[in-house]
């Protein structure tokens, strides 16, 4: 018997400090599944699922109203664009000519930012889309104007969100442009699978199936040199299952992990990891049709950070398995999967976050 589609309830969630209206939208499954997003740089806001026992809890981290949304330092559950990720020095050449974006980011506190990441001083992160319902899916769009944060042509993006009865989270990513320019897009949800609010991920098993890494320079811990390492014989191999607790420290500096991992060829759709919380059972696969999977482990979350329910967040509290094209693609372009859009052309991609339990 067919199920029927789950389809989404729009609700008010309140307003931007210059007084735009927000709108959430929520989904609830067959299989108590329920995910909420908001169009305020697309943000998935909550995201409640069952664990082994029947008991339902969140498992992405984030904050309780529009109003700590609104700046979202660490981009919470939001997407992020027009470029995800770093350009190093906030320069690319696309076609012989030069682009300077605004520099906000530097691998070392307590220095001046010298690299461009996330889209920019506002990216797509802090962007109201406009969005409505289309059966049972959510869409959001946003016009890009041509120059925004220093990139070139006018690119209309639609961001679309479905949650299906086999607890699939369907991410799709259109876009279009009127001149030559880059395009990478990802979610950056924090995930915790005990609970949001738990004060660590060290009991989460991760499987990744790459074979190789893109390594950072020594010097600019954050900042691809351009190698692709295999993972064989590196903290880097997450092949077969690993906890992360016995693998955080050996990251670089003790930090943690903050890496591009190579999927394979961008277009099909592929496994890309597993992430098992064996204490509650919940299992979280992600599955792309990106060339790379950035894995974030939390180093950089800001101490003390106030979130929903009450909770408090620290670093290495939760994880990120960000698909995307490779960070920094624009200074490596002879090396890395291209990440430049034509007039003329379409950019899709699609990311799917599978919830469920761990097989006995």
């Amino acid at each position: 018997m067919t199920q029927s589609p789950v389809l989404p309830v729009q609700d008010s969630y309140g307003r931007l400090s210059d007084g735009r209206e927000v709108y959430r939208y929520s989904f609830t499954n067959s299989r108590n599944v329920t995910v909420r997003v908001i169009n305020y740089g697309c943000v998935i806001t909550d995201i409640l699922v069952p664990d082994k026992d029947g008991n339902i809890d969140d498992i992405s981290i984030g904050y309780d109203k529009i109003e700590d949304y609104e700046p979202n330092p660490r981009c919470f559950g939001s997407i992020c664009g027009r470029v995800v990720n770093v350009i190093s020095n906030g320069k690319f050449v696309l076609d012989g000519k030069e682009y300077s974006l605004p520099l906000t980011f530097s691998s070392l506190e307590n220095e001046s930012p010298k690299h461009a990441i996330h889209g920019g001083v506002k990216g797509f992160h802090l962007k109201l889309f406009e969005s409505w319902i289309d059966g049972d899916k959510v869409k959001m769009k946003y016009v890009s104007p041509d120059g925004e944060e220093g990139f070139p042509g006018e690119l209309t993006t639609i961001v679309s969100y479905q949650l299906t009865n086999q607890n699939e989270l369907v991410t799709e990513y259109s876009a279009t442009t009127t001149k030559p320019t880059i395009v990478n897009f990802t979610n950056h949800a924090y995930f915790n699978l005990q609970k949001h609010d738990y004060p660590n991920i060290d009991d989460h098993v991760l499987q990744i199936s790459a074979d190789k890494y893109t390594v950072n320079k020594d010097d600019d811990i954050f900042i691809p040199s351009g190698e692709l390492r295999a993972v064989a014989d590196t903290p880097f191999d997450f092949r077969k299952p690993v906890r992360l607790g016995d693998r955080l420290k050996e990251g670089p500096h003790g930090r943690g992990f903050f890496h591009n991992f190579c999927l394979g060829e961008s277009g099909p759709l592929k496994q890309a990891a597993v992430l098992d919380h064996p204490p509650t059972g919940r299992r979280l696969e992600v599955l792309t049709t990106e060339p790379g999977m950035h894995l974030y482990t939390g180093c950089n979350t800001i101490p003390h950070t106030k979130g929903k329910y009450g909770a408090v967040y620290e670093p290495f509290c939760s994880v990120c398995l960000e698909t995307q094209h490779y960070p920094d693609t624009p200074t490596h372009q002879d090396k890395f999967p291209s990440i430049v859009l034509r007039p003329g052309e379409n950019f899709y991609s699609k990311t799917i976050f599978k919830f469920g339990l761990i097989p006995q």
